[in-house]
């Protein structure tokens, strides 16, 4: 690998460069103002990819096109399809960005601008790989396959239609994922995320009287709304953090022994988090880690309630409407529809007489879960060692990536998420950056991987 290795030193500023242009087209998915330019970054990741050689198609969708590319196939050795996002999150508030959303900007080692962790520097690490094995080897050591997609930051629509699609299959099949668009654990500490929580989201609606009442002459003959609210959501959970919906934990697989030394050795700071976070204290489920928690346990939080007057001072009301937003991160294993059916029980339980309510599935992904003995996790590992100096530690992630699910149920493939990101990056906040050092280590750690996979055998 010295050659590949040489190569990529020689090439650091012209990469950056190019991650420079990638970055100035502001392909913003969620505003239709922006719509050529979300076509504009799916052509520029077209051309990187044809230039090198690559059978490339821009694939037409209802919304913002895919890119699909493929090497040519390679006999004995493994199928890697590599996914990733060229849209990014809308840029505001943009008067607390310090250089423009658009503009890229170096500074302390760092490049801001929108996207760039997120996902157009994580995802350019791959195509920068192959890069370096076509132009000093001629090929790469083994088949790689990029689906990359312009609809990650408002729902990846086209990119489901088109995997649900069974004509797709053949086409899509890998024996192996590869995305980066996550995080390393800390500074100095590459990570290799194996389990990911699912979600269940909701919308309660609940309705009382034909309209608002004054709360002097009707409180207390009728019952409100607001108050019913408050009420079942509170019956959610209890004083120790365990969520009370009938079989909500009857999926639930227990953290090993194992895992919890795993996650017990990782050098986490409490009182570092406790600063970062801005809070005295931290909460939870009783009788767990806050990594536990935050990673390999399932959680109930409301996301957003209203009801009654909000206005200025002061008005008696005794509203005729409350609602509310709430989610439940799932760990794997469980079922959002197994949820939503104990959910509705709950609710029919505890709901006060003289309310009538509505619950809005709104929608739900199952959780997710790398079998860690896999020999690709052991080969990205080992690939990561040499791009970034240091062993990845095996890590967990609290939130959802349902693309991952998806690709597992459409194709029968686990994935390797490979972050090469910091979790101070201001992912979909302003100042959103990326680290140019781990950018180039991330796509020396790529091109090892390549090689370290090559020398597995297929559906290994």
């Amino acid at each position: 690998m010295d050659d590949i290795d040489q190569y990529l030193t020689d090439k650091r500023p012209e990469f950056e460069e190019q991650l420079i242009q990638f970055l100035r087209i502001p392909s913003v998915s969620a505003e239709s103002a922006h719509r050529g330019d979300v076509r504009h970054a799916a052509e520029w990741v077209r051309d990187q990819l044809q230039g090198l050689g690559l059978s490339t198609q821009l694939i037409e969708t209802d919304h913002h096109p895919l890119v699909y590319a493929e090497s040519a196939p390679v006999p004995g050795a493994p199928v890697v399809l590599i996914y990733g996002h060229f849209d990014v999150q809308p840029p505001d508030p943009l008067n607390e960005w310090i250089s423009p959303p658009f503009e890229p900007t170096v500074r302390d080692g760092n490049i801001y601008a929108r996207g760039a962790t997120d996902d157009k520097g994580q995802m350019l690490t791959h195509i920068k790989s192959a890069e370096a094995w076509i132009r000093t080897r001629g090929r790469l050591p083994l088949q790689l396959k990029f689906l990359i997609e312009g609809e990650e930051e408002v729902g990846s629509e086209s990119l489901y239609a088109y995997l649900a699609d069974e004509a797709n299959h053949e086409r899509l099949k890998a024996d192996v994922v590869v995305i980066s668009d996550s995080s390393q654990f800390a500074p100095g500490y590459p990570a290799i995320t194996y389990g990911l929580r699912g979600i269940a989201y909701f919308e309660l609606r609940l309705t009382g009287p034909k309209q608002d009442l004054h709360s002097g002459t009707f409180g207390g003959a009728v019952a409100n709304p607001a108050n019913a609210l408050t009420h079942i959501l509170a019956a959610l959970m209890d004083g120790e953090g365990r969520i009370q919906i009938p079989g909500f934990y009857d999926d639930v697989v227990p953290l090993t022994d194992e895992e919890r030394r795993q996650l017990a050795a990782l050098p986490f700071d409490e009182a570092r988090f406790r600063e970062q976070l801005g809070v005295e204290q931290l909460a939870g489920e009783a009788g767990y880690t806050t990594l536990e928690r935050r990673w390999a346990r399932p959680t109930y939080d409301i996301n957003g309630l209203w009801s009654g007057y909000q206005g200025e001072g002061s008005k008696t009301v005794l509203p005729a409407r409350a609602a509310a937003k709430f989610s439940f991160r799932l760990v794997p294993n469980q079922k959002p529809e197994r949820i939503a059916e104990g959910l509705r029980q709950r609710i029919a339980e505890v709901c006060p007489p003289g309310i009538r309510w509505e619950l809005v599935d709104m929608h739900g992904a199952e959780g997710y879960m790398a079998p860690l003995g896999s020999p690709y996790l052991q080969a990205a590992a080992r690939a990561i060692e040499q791009g970034f100096g240091r062993t990845p530690v095996f890590i967990r992630e609290g939130g959802s990536i349902p693309i991952v699910t998806a690709f597992h149920r459409h194709l029968g493939a686990h994935s390797l998420l490979l972050g090469w990101g910091l979790d101070d990056d201001n992912t979909h906040s302003p100042n959103e950056k990326f680290c140019l050092a781990d950018y180039h280590r991330g796509i020396r750690a790529s091109a090892h991987l390549w090689g370290e996979l090559a020398e597995l055998s297929p559906q290994a």
